[in-house]
């Protein structure tokens, strides 16, 4: 080898050196290729060369140098690689724990986060659910809105038609007044007496020696025709608690329930040269039927409260104008109501063991002849605590087994008669 091929060579053995020193080279293998490199450079070294001799051996010596060096760096790099594996083995706690800690804060974090996503979640949930249950709610509530305006509109036809069916029942007659004049309605049948069938309903009227005309309701299909009704109680539509001045010009509905006015039937009754029968028929609310009738009857005029006057009776249902007692007689009796009283209550009268003031408020503010109230009282009105418990239409006479019997309906008329009146 040349002179130069050992300056490389030792060039080389340093970089070696400081590569294994750096710990980037094996330490074995690169001192056995560099020590098998020298050698073989020493072994083609010629022996002749003595002109390099010095130069040998300063090669020599530095080849001692670098061994030296070179087992230097071996020993200290065995003992440097244990302090390095050590340092390694340090380090791969702290990894594994750093690594450890990082998984266990991402899970954490991926918890973290999986809460909050569910909890927001829920949330909407909870605002939607809430919405929904709103506007079932609000839905449900414009349902019902809209089914309580249908029963009422339904409640409203129903009561209206039951209305218009209990008027059909009463109004079977003509509404509207016949276009036929007479004096009271035994005239018109007698006027229209060539007619085969004249129809019952509501006429024009004019008594003798009056100056006003007025409607009635004529019956001409009951006992011969001819009939003035004065009052009727059917389906109790019409509210009979009334003032005094409601009696006198009369109130209600002609073809059902009504009562025709105190200064009509006197005008009626009070014609001369005529007499008049009042007929009372009664229907129970079984729909048993009775009648009480009495022939002569008149009222007198306004001065003397409309006082009833009565003739003989014959009848069904007993002569409760009259009752069983003079202090029950109601013949001769002025007529009375809550303002006017005239019921003969001085001071106080009894009735079914109570004493009172006024016959009139007792049998709830009605008007009628009472004479300390008495046993009859066609005009009577329920109270409102006894609208289907109690009787209130009274014709005490008519009893059965010994009990009043309860009347649903009533009506009153009064016709035209010729036979004299006996003295």
């Amino acid at each position: 080898m040349k002179l130069w091929g050992w300056s490389t060579s030792c060039s080389l053995v340093r970089s070696i050196f400081m590569q294994l020193q750096e710990g980037t080279a094996s330490y074995t293998i690169m001192i056995e290729f560099l020590l098998l490199t020298l050698l073989i450079s020493l072994g083609q070294t010629s022996p002749n060369n003595s002109l390099h001799a010095d130069e040998g051996n300063t090669t020599l010596s530095q080849l001692e140098i670098i061994g030296d060096e070179t087992q230097s760096a071996s020993a200290k790099a065995q003992i440097e690689l244990p302090t390095r594996d050590a340092s390694l083995e340090k380090c791969m706690m702290p990894c594994e724990l750093t690594a450890k800690l990082m998984k266990e804060e991402k899970q954490s974090l991926c918890s973290v986060s999986f809460s909050g996503n569910l909890q927001n979640s829920l949330v909407s949930y909870t605002r939607s659910t809430r919405k929904l249950i709103r506007d079932m709610m609000d839905e449900h509530q414009r349902s019902l809105e809209f089914l309580s305006t249908q029963v009422r509109e339904l409640m409203n036809k129903v009561q209206a038609i039951s209305t218009e069916a209990l008027r059909s029942n009463a109004e079977i007659f003509s509404f509207k007044p016949v276009p036929s004049h007479g004096r009271d309605c035994s005239d018109i049948k007698e006027t229209m007496d060539a007619i085969s069938k004249i129809p019952s309903g509501i006429y024009i009227i004019q008594p003798e020696d009056t100056d006003y005309a007025f409607e009635a309701f004529c019956e001409m299909d009951y006992m011969g025709g001819g009939w003035t009704v004065i009052q009727r109680r059917t389906d109790g539509l019409t509210d009979f608690k009334r003032v005094w001045i409601d009696y006198v010009d009369g109130f209600g509905h002609l073809p059902g329930e009504h009562w025709l006015g105190l200064r009509k039937v006197f005008s009626i009754v009070n014609q001369k040269n005529t007499h008049f029968q009042l007929h009372i028929a009664l229907v129970s609310q079984d729909d048993t039927t009775a009648y009480a009738s009495y022939d002569n009857f008149r009222i007198d005029d306004e001065t003397k409260f409309f006082t009833i006057h009565l003739g003989r009776y014959a009848g069904s249902a007993g002569d409760a104008f009259r009752g069983y007692s003079q202090e029950q007689n109601q013949d001769t009796a002025p007529f009375s109501t809550s303002d006017v009283d005239n019921d003969g209550c001085i001071p106080l009268c009894t009735f079914e063991g109570q004493a009172m003031e006024s016959c009139s408020i007792r049998q709830n503010h009605t008007g009628w002849w009472f004479n300390q109230c008495g046993l009859s009282n066609l005009n009577g009105s329920p109270l409102d605590s006894d609208l289907s418990s109690q009787p209130h239409i009274h014709w005490d006479t008519w009893t059965q087994n010994g009990v009043a019997v309860k009347i649903k309906a009533v009506t009153m008329k009064i016709k035209r008669i010729y036979s004299p009146v006996s003295n």
